[in-house]
């Protein structure tokens, strides 16, 4: 198990996608990395709007990044991947994931060994937040009417925590031997930009996205991580993460492995046959 305190932020900053800051969460309309680098002045502006709550974050002890990971030894059967003990066969929990009807018929589990067939195969798990005191902060500069200060708050939190994603499954990859020669401070734009467009080898997938929509599996990979006991997340009633600026993963590190959608057929599918499969372990 490998857990991060305190990580630095300032790093983690950097690994900030800008579209999805600027555009998605501040309503900035167009491509902002470039209209910075002209100088176009709204851009400018929302640069600096965001630089301030930057120092302010950095300069507090109550909003701090931290993760968990683990690497697991596991093997593909059909649909379900099972996670093992170091041995490779005694099993310890399984996922179940949808395949498409139709398309290229992709299932998760595609990307994992089966047993037997060659050396043991590994995936990641992570979890990482940068979410303890952003809501508190943000309430306080609501009530007292800092609307953009605290809007500009929580969507920094949410995407540094996706930041620290993208910088944790670049250090994943490292570990696995399969990393790319620049990283943080050394790498360029360019290489920062293909990060953004996961040009890189593997994969990560989140709990509730269109490629394993079953949130309820949070709880099996907040269990094999012991979250809450090392990174202080919770899971609410409903399988989300609070605090909301944190971020859940399943890594592989398959050279195929790619994203796509289940359709509404391949989830209700789905979910039908992990109700059987639950009513046959009953």
């Amino acid at each position: 198990m490998h857990v991060l305190q305190d990580y630095d932020l300032d790093e983690i900053f950097r690994y900030i996608n800008p579209q999805m800051l600027y555009v998605r969460h501040l309503g900035y309309r167009g491509r902002f990395a470039e209209a910075l680098a002209q100088e176009e002045p709204k851009a400018l502006e929302l640069r600096q709007q965001v630089q301030r709550i930057e120092d302010i974050v950095l300069a507090r002890r109550d909003i701090r990044a931290s993760a968990v990971f683990k690497f697991f030894p596991c093997f593909s059967d059909g649909q379900e991947l099972v996670i093992t003990q170091s041995d490779g066969s005694t099993e310890v929990e399984r996922f179940y994931f949808g395949r498409q009807s139709d398309r290229e018929g992709l299932c998760l589990t595609d990307y994992v060994r089966p047993s037997g067939d060659g050396p043991t195969d590994y995936i990641a798990m992570f979890a990482t937040t940068v979410g303890p005191g952003v809501r508190a902060l943000a309430e306080r500069w609501k009530e007292s009417g800092r609307y953009l200060d605290s809007h500009t708050l929580q969507a920094l939190a949410i995407e540094s925590a996706e930041g620290f994603a993208e910088l944790l499954h670049q250090r994943i990859r490292t570990m696995w031997g399969i990393g790319e020669r620049s990283v943080g401070k050394t790498a360029s734009e360019n290489e920062m930009l293909d990060l953004f467009r996961t040009r890189y080898r593997g994969k990560r997938y989140s709990f509730g996205y269109p490629a394993c929509p079953r949130l309820e599996d949070q709880e099996k990979l907040f269990n094999l991580l012991d979250v809450f006991a090392n990174i202080s997340v919770e899971l609410t009633d409903g399988y989300m993460m609070d605090p909301e600026g944190s971020v859940s993963a399943v890594v592989l590190h398959h050279p195929d492995a790619k994203y796509f959608n289940l359709d509404e057929r391949d989830i209700e599918r789905l979910e039908a046959e992990v109700l059987e499969l639950e009513s046959g372990i009953k």
